[in-house]
């Protein structure tokens, strides 16, 4: 049988050859190799199902502080039994003259009936030649000893007693060949090669899950764009979920079927005195209906995360702002391979004095070319609290057709005005598993939340 192996190698098996079980310290000997090209050796053999490793511990006893002590004047019980072996002692004296171990020692005689007590006068019962322990501390002494050689029931009646037993665990390795290495023929060269083609273990490092990484570009990209970014909580108010957003209190999208509401939850707090009468005033007026507050208190968990933008622009009124918000959204939805109840967005807003749609329309088309799409088109849409409003829509190579991404538009005044806000605000947002989709060649949404191993260890980073 013809193997390719290393001198190492050829080394250890001449070695294990002539004296067929060995440690790694004898066997550094026996072929004039350091411990570590030894064990070098072995992994590659063993790798070559050539070795065999057996690996054995020891535990070695040795006496602590304590036990050293008792092993010189003897355990603190024998030591009390030695003071009354000649008459009763006083409580007192007993004290006095065994200090800190009389009270572990009054506590086991009086536990084995080894004593007995009269008021304060303290006197011998049975004693005992050997008590338990002592064949352990006379057995190992000022040397250490191998566990394995002491009565394990008198090494128990010591063993937990602070620093009277220290075990040290020494782990040993047998080495001895296969069956398969005796077939194998050792040349004379002394120099050997490495096999370069031999297998190696398969090593999966830890990693971001892809959908997180491209998060984080996108957050990226929006940084470096000069935006900052806003963070809000994942439940709120119906008012700043809705109603500030001009969207009326009958809408579909209020509804169960649509919105995730927390059972019997309302907000305390849901705005400004201010800011609620405007924008009660701004639905009375649009939609022609009596708005409800109460309605507006009803707490729900996000269906986007434009509410946190708007509130954000609302408490702070800034004369000019770039800021978005990337966030988990809840929409009450069918499962589908492009629909999913929980999702990541990507939202944000531009506010300043001659801030025009055309200028938005830039901002994407910059966005969608660092992340690497470079075929788009805007395409004119509704939106409820938009106009005018636009829908992007992408190439896609690998499905030689156009879909939907983001939307996009002017914030209406209904919206703005009634929060204070006197500037154009332009606003876009949109699902980042889509993006994630086209950047990873994914046809259904749900594989980024199927956890499946094999496409979560092959998913290149770059794409």
């Amino acid at each position: 049988m013809s193997q390719v192996l290393h001198y190492i190698e050829k080394k250890i098996i001449t070695s294990l050859r002539n004296n067929p079980k060995q440690s790694i310290e004898t066997l550094a000997k026996s072929t004039s190799l350091s411990s570590d090209q030894v064990r070098r050796g072995i992994e590659w053999l063993r790798l070559k199902n050539l070795a065999n490793v057996n690996e054995s511990k020891t535990v070695i006893l040795s006496l602590g502080k304590n036990g050293l002590e008792a092993f010189e004047k003897g355990l603190p019980e024998r030591q009390l039994l030695e003071l009354l072996k000649n008459g009763s002692k006083k409580l007192q004296d007993l004290q006095q003259d065994l200090g800190d171990i009389f009270g572990p020692a009054i506590g086991l005689a009086r536990k084995n009936n080894w004593i007995e007590t009269t008021n304060d006068q303290i006197s011998l019962k049975n004693y005992s030649s050997e008590l338990p322990g002592e064949k352990t501390l006379k057995k190992i002494g000022n040397t250490k000893v191998s566990k394995n050689e002491i009565d394990e029931d008198d090494l128990s009646s010591i063993l937990k007693r602070p620093d009277f037993i220290v075990e040290t665990i020494i782990k040993s390795q047998e080495i001895s060949l296969t069956d398969n290495a005796s077939s194998i023929e050792i040349s004379e060269d002394s120099t050997g090669a490495i096999d370069v083609e031999a297998k190696v273990p398969e090593v999966f490092v830890a990693r971001t899950h892809p959908l997180k990484d491209t998060i984080d570009e996108i957050r990226e990209i929006f940084v470096t764009l000069g935006f900052s970014e806003i963070i809000g909580s994942m439940t709120q108010s119906s008012f700043w979920n809705f109603d500030a957003l001009f969207t009326p209190q009958d809408h579909p999208a209020r509804e169960l079927q649509d919105t995730f509401y927390l059972d019997g939850i309302h907000a305390k707090k849901i705005g400004t005195s201010n800011q609620i009468r405007k924008v009660s005033e701004s639905h009375k007026i649009g939609w022609h209906y009596t708005w409800d507050i109460n309605e507006a208190r009803k707490m729900v968990l996000r269906t986007h995360t434009t509410c946190i933008t708007i509130k954000h622009l609302a408490d702070n009124k800034p004369d000019e702002a770039r800021v978005f918000s990337v966030g988990r959204v809840f929409r009450n939805e069918k499962v589908s391979y492009k629909h999913l109840v929980e999702f990541n967005q990507i939202e944000g807003v531009v506010v300043g004095k001659n801030a025009t749609l055309r200028d938005l329309m830039g901002i994407q088309r910059e966005f969608y070319k660092r992340i690497g799409i470079t075929k788009i088109k805007f395409w004119p849409t509704f939106f409820p609290y938009t106009e005018p409003s636009l829908q992007t829509i992408v190439y896609n190579d690998r499905l030689e057709k156009w879909v939907e991404l983001f939307g996009m538009g002017i914030f209406r005044p209904e919206v703005t005005k009634p929060l204070g806000i006197d500037k154009s605000v332009l606003a876009w947002g949109g699902g980042i598993e889509r993006i994630a989709m086209l950047k990873y060649g994914l046809n259904d949404v749900r594989e980024f939340y199927n956890n499946n191993l094999n496409w979560l260890r092959s998913a290149s980073k770059c794409q």
